[in-house]
């Protein structure tokens, strides 16, 4: 019985000092996770309960900026809110879905043309910005000069140039195709990752159970495997589609966008936050974005997380 306490007392002391250990291990992980996430979401919900205007102290005002979000802003339920559905509902899951199809058949063909292609897809989501401000405004540009528009002049397919970025008729579908061509991020990289380390031998196998095709090879095989990498993949796209805003403030050069056409929520609070110092309201609708995103998550980890993770 003593013997018994005194391994007791020992297993004890082991787990207490691994326990510290590991604690030491994750306190600059703590830090730096309140620096920079916690705290400033914690100060931003705070913000979002009162009026702010950058000069005079923060006053209290309750629950008055998110009443007038949802019944007397309407150009945030009118233009903002539908826009950034209709982005994100559209390039979210279509550069999710391109992502992986790419990465897939990428993980076909040998490794040097894998990676030199890789680095080329990849490359436009580091360097979007700088593309979007040069190339993609000189393809839309609206006089002669215009890519687009010198080529349907020398069709005679249009007497006029097109004002692309200018009108509302194209601005939305001009901003999808963007976002759309740099889509394969980070998260495109760790779908390469995830499909180069399935096991050959479960391919193997299921052909000899009577799998038939790629396609049975993808549903029963592929995404099952790498489901960690797949989620990793749907959240940043989720993150991605809803931070994308500042896509057509660059192809415009202006906050709003041109009839409010390709206005998101990250542009409404931009606007309200930077451009009119409003920064109680900016924060209330900042509160309401994270608030999208983090059920957009939820839903994500319901289609990826494993029965083990939950």
């Amino acid at each position: 019985m003593v013997l018994q306490n005194v391994k007791k007392h020992k297993t004890g002391v082991r787990d207490r000092r691994e326990s510290l250990h590991a604690g030491l291990l994750l306190l600059p992980y703590g830090f730096l996770f309140s620096m920079f996430i916690l705290i400033p979401v914690a100060i931003a919900m705070a913000l979002s309960f009162t009026y702010f205007d950058v000069i005079n102290k923060p006053s209290f005002t309750g629950l008055m900026n998110y009443i007038y979000l949802f019944t007397q802003d309407t150009m945030f339920m009118k233009k903002v809110l539908p826009n950034t559905f209709l982005y994100a509902l559209i390039v979210g899951p279509g550069g999710y879905v391109i992502s992986f199809l790419i990465a897939w058949m990428l993980a076909q063909i040998q490794a040097i043309p894998r990676t030199v292609i890789s680095l080329a897809i990849y490359t436009p989501s580091m360097v979007g910005q700088v593309f979007i401000g040069v190339v993609w405004k000189t393809i839309f540009s609206g006089d002669q000069r215009g890519i687009i528009n010198n080529i349907l002049l020398e069709l005679n397919v249009i007497d006029t140039p097109i004002q692309f970025l200018l009108t509302k008729d194209y601005f939305m579908q001009i901003m999808i195709l963007i976002s759309l061509w740099s889509a394969m991020g980070i998260g495109f990289l760790a779908m390469i990752s995830g499909i180069l380390n399935i096991n050959e031998e479960l391919y193997e196998a299921a052909y000899v159970d009577g799998m038939k095709n790629r396609f049975q090879e993808i549903i029963y095989i592929t995404i099952p495997s790498m489901k960690p990498q797949m989620l990793f993949g749907a959240v940043m796209a989720i993150v991605n589609a809803f931070n994308m805003g500042w896509i057509g403030v660059t192809l415009s050069g202006a906050n709003p966008t041109p009839e409010y056409a390709g206005q998101l929520i990250t542009n409404h609070i931009d606007d309200y936050g930077f451009i009119r110092y409003e920064m109680g309201y900016a924060a209330a609708v900042s509160v309401v974005l994270l608030i999208i995103v983090y059920l957009f998550n939820i839903v994500a980890h319901k289609f990826f997380s494993s029965k083990e993770d939950e």
